[in-house]
């Protein structure tokens, strides 16, 4: 099967586009600006305040016996959680270095398979 993949593979735009322009980690050890550390902050931020909220306030309408805290509090206190990562991933450029990292490790994937 692999002797069937790698010929299909090395001909693929994406793949020789890769291995003409090979990628590489350096970006991860250049020293972290304000900004990335700012949105990893916030992205940190959004998972620490997202579902032990939500687990509040579902105790907390359980306790005063008031479902529409939980109803109403759940989902707005998850939704701000989300807008707070969303700007936190836009802050630290995740996109771009979730980019970089994948193509050296479809790189590094493709060099074993190919050999």
């Amino acid at each position: 099967m692999r002797k069937k993949i790698a010929p299909y593979l090395a001909e693929n735009k994406y793949i020789k586009k890769i291995f003409e322009h090979p990628a590489d980690l350096s970006e991860f050890k250049e020293r972290p600006t304000p900004r990335l550390i700012t949105g990893l902050a916030l992205m940190v931020l959004s998972f620490i305040m997202g579902w032990p909220a939500v687990a509040a306030l579902s105790v907390l309408a359980v306790w005063f016996k008031r479902p529409l805290i939980a109803v109403i509090g759940c989902p707005a206190t998850y939704a701000l959680s989300y807008v707070v990562f969303i700007v936190g991933a836009w802050l630290s450029h995740a996109p771009h270095y979730m980019g970089v990292l994948a193509r050296y490790t479809l790189q590094s994937f493709l060099r074993k398979l190919l050999s």
